[in-house]
């Protein structure tokens, strides 16, 4: 039965920003069904940009299962693109929110899909600069603690708390269906919902003053490595017993909402205790 809508309304500008700027990113998806099923899940809900992560088949694309289960969004499977790593298919993102039904005890702060749907079409509304992705793990493992770690939040579906499986596929569906809703909803509700999810670097624009340009997940990623390369020259971090020190830090900046300059000067800092280092080492 075919329950999509033909006479659809003209989608505003706020809807546009969301639809345009929001990637789908499968990570090591094991079925061809569930990527098609992704595919024709996205559609519906008028996204297009799906990108797969070391795909169990190489051809998974072509093959019969996924062009069967897409139903019509053969489309979206032609243009999806596969790549070898998870950082790659954030290239261009700052800001990547995690699909986990299982709670870590580092992870970014965790928040159900309606409110992560009210964040974003907030965000994408104010910062024409900012595109976002959500990942989804494979169908047997979910995504690796590395993985979530290094994303802004993690969102978890309410589910029966005694059996928590969705299938893969189903909760895309969820995702980009929250996600629509969201970008249907007029701009004074989701300012105003917005304000009250905690942990969000969001708010009214009042309350912080001047906002700059929201920092890339690559130059996120890139100082923490020069942070940690900065706290292992003092001495601060032991390489050899780590312990959870920079996934404590991780999940603090992941609630800071960093911007490019705040993460310039945090690189800065890094770079001027390792340059301090080498002389008194001369």
């Amino acid at each position: 039965m075919n329950l999509t809508k033909t006479n659809m309304p003209v989608f505003d500008s706020l809807s546009n920003r969301l639809y345009s700027r929001l990637r789908f990113v499968l990570v090591e998806t094991s079925s061809p069904g569930n990527v098609g099923a992704a595919a024709r899940a996205i559609k519906t809900m008028g996204f297009s940009e799906l990108v797969l992560v070391n795909p169990r088949f190489p051809d998974v694309l072509q093959r019969e299962e996924a062009i069967a289960f897409a139903s019509g969004a053969q489309d979206i499977l032609e243009s999806t693109r596969i790549v070898d790593s998870v950082a790659a298919a954030l290239e261009g993102c700052n800001y990547a929110a995690a699909l986990s039904a299982r709670l870590r005890e580092f992870s970014p702060p965790v928040v159900a899909p309606r409110a992560l749907a009210t964040q974003l079409t907030a965000q994408l509304a104010s910062d024409e600069n900012f595109h976002a992705a959500l990942l989804f793990g494979s169908e047997r493992y979910g995504l690796p603690n590395e993985i979530v770690e290094k994303c802004n939040i993690l969102i978890n579906i309410p589910a029966n708390p005694v059996y928590t499986s969705l299938n893969l596929a189903q909760a895309v569906q969820v995702l980009a269906y929250e996600c629509r809703i969201a970008a249907e909803t007029s701009s004074d509700i989701v300012t105003n919902s917005v304000a009250s999810i905690a942990n969000s670097n969001t708010g009214s624009g009042d309350d912080i003053g001047f906002k700059g340009q929201a920092a890339s997940l690559a130059e996120i990623d890139g100082m923490f490595s020069h942070l940690e390369r900065a706290l292992i020259e003092i001495d601060f971090l032991d390489p050899a017993h780590p312990k959870k020190l920079m996934s404590r830090l991780k999940r603090l900046f992941s609630r800071a909402g960093l911007e490019a300059e705040e993460v310039n000067i945090l690189r800065g800092i890094a770079n001027q205790i390792l340059t301090k280092r080498r002389r008194l080492d001369r």
